[in-house]
């Protein structure tokens, strides 16, 4: 059998799974965030090694399991962070995530040094405060005393696998979300490096996805209460993984959104997808060979989430029952949501955009509100599907994973709002792990990846209704001005 693990933003979901990626249960264990203003987004890397300890020891418990029978173990993880570590591959601060934007003059830096159009072209990704390689920078600007100690980097998976292994390496799925990856040389780019002022013995080892990267060490199995002759694969990055999860392997799959505390669109390609106006990017897929064109908001499923501890007595116990408050305000009644709670990469790429309610009145209730934080999210996807469609991409159907995929509601909003049918996929929050699985199978060669494609059915199909299509397509158009409108007073 397989264990899968999967590093997000609030926890760790540990899977077990046969060998042919089959799932047969699943367990997670959360960790803290530290947010604060200023961008401030970080995580200890200890909590994410107690979790994946914790998770596997519950998780062996909960299915009743001989550990000897578990021979592989995979992890898939948060992109974009930034682990440093010393010499003995001890992180000597926190872990800055995905989420933290404090690196606006790094990447001001670079776009002076390499010009942003040429760096979205051998990158495959805009230059962003967002990115690995501007954290990097940031610590080596503001924290001499913690970067003097700095022998290493790499991001979150790699932290976990260095821990059951002993060995140092990333993949290129997770290379390339650092803003250090050359996609078109496979490896990480001189030019980047040599503007940035970084050595290259600090970056890891770039490996394929599916690389059996080691054993467990004798520390890690006890650790886990393993055999010490499990096996782990590399892994790769949570998004490419949700497509794997998706049963998104090839360019005919079409395409799938995420809804976590992420949410981002994505699908299969043979080349890198770069869109004019640099609104997309493009990942190394955890498929040797292909890509994972993408777009990314900071707060999807975040914004959810906060609307709904906003709205609950205890923010602690946040109400759940206010997604369904939404489907009794089938119109906002004029109220619109900027769902950028935590600055916007796709399609913006703006870390001083923030959230706000437009168009309040004392006459909009808490249904009102969820709905159009419901819709804000929606309306900026949509339109990282125009610019998807206006890079030469085809998209007329979107499967659903993730947390917020078990809505009806949102999903059936989604429908109208894109235009295009939404499916729920049978698998939805164990996506990633599945994913993660998969890619497992196949390094341990015992599958391959088209085995996906059976170990996750539609459930549940949401069809667009056109005149409601036709009213969002103008509401769309509101809710672009209405940032546009705001973008000034944002930076301010």
């Amino acid at each position: 059998m397989i264990i899968a693990h999967d590093l997000g933003t609030t926890g760790n979901k540990a899977s077990l799974h046969h060998e042919d990626g089959r799932l047969v249960a699943s367990v997670t264990v959360g960790y803290p965030a530290h947010f604060a203003t200023g961008g401030v987004a970080e995580q200890n890397p200890h909590d994410w090694w107690d979790a994946v300890v914790g998770a596997t020891r519950a998780l062996v418990a909960k299915s009743e399991i001989d550990p000897r029978s578990v021979t592989g173990l995979v992890v898939s993880g948060q992109m974009m962070g930034a682990v440093l570590l010393d010499a003995a591959g001890e992180p000597v601060r926190p872990a800055i995530i995905w989420a933290d934007t404090r690196s606006a003059a790094q990447e001001r830096e670079l776009a002076a040094a390499i010009g942003e159009e040429h760096a979205y072209r051998v990158l495959g990704h805009r230059l962003n405060p967002t990115y690995s390689v501007e954290k990097v920078m940031w610590v080596r600007d503001n924290e001499p005393e913690a970067w003097a100690r700095v022998r290493s980097f790499c991001v979150a998976k790699d932290y976990i696998v260095l821990r059951l292994t002993g060995r140092l390496a990333t993949d290129r799925s997770d290379a390339s979300g650092t803003n250090a990856y050359d996609q078109a040389a496979g490896a990480w780019s001189s030019d980047v490096l040599d503007a940035a002022r970084l050595d290259r013995a600090l970056f890891p080892e770039i490996v394929d996805s599916v690389t059996v990267v080691g054993a467990l060490l004798p520390a890690a199995a006890d650790a886990l209460g393993l055999s010490g002759d499990v096996r782990v694969a590399m892994g790769g990055g949570d998004g490419p993984m949700a497509a794997v999860g998706s049963s998104v392997v090839a360019p005919e799959d079409g395409a799938y959104v995420c809804l976590g505390t992420s949410s981002w669109i994505s699908f299969a390609s043979a080349a890198p997808l770069h869109d004019p106006a640099m609104r997309t990017f493009t990942f190394d897929n955890v498929v040797p060979g292909s890509f994972v064109p993408t777009a990314t908001m900071q707060a999807g499923g975040a914004s959810v989430q906060w609307i709904a501890e906003a709205l609950s007595a205890d923010p602690r116990h946040p109400d759940t029952g206010a997604l369904a408050d939404a489907a009794d305000a089938v119109d906002t009644d004029g109220l619109y949501f900027l769902p950028y709670l935590l600055g916007e990469r796709s399609p913006l790429w703006n870390p001083d955009a923030r959230g706000a309610f437009v168009g309040l009145g004392r006459h909009h209730t808490r249904a009102h509100l969820m709905r159009a934080v419901l819709e804000g999210v929606a309306f900026n996807l949509l339109t990282c599907i125009h610019a998807f469609r206006a890079a030469g991409a085809a998209i007329d159907r979107i499967d659903a994973v993730g947390g917020g995929a078990q809505s009806d509601v949102w999903l059936g909003l989604l429908a109208d709002v894109w235009g295009v049918p939404v499916r729920r996929r049978s698998v939805v929050e164990e996506a990633n792990s599945l994913g993660a699985a998969v890619t497992g199978a196949v390094a341990f060669g015992v599958a391959d990846f088209a085995a996906a494609r059976s170990l996750s059915e539609v459930t549940a199909e949401f069809v667009p209704d056109r005149a409601r299509h036709a009213e969002y397509a103008k509401r769309h158009a509101r809710f672009r001005a209405a940032y546009d409108s705001l973008e000034g007073w944002f930076g301010g």
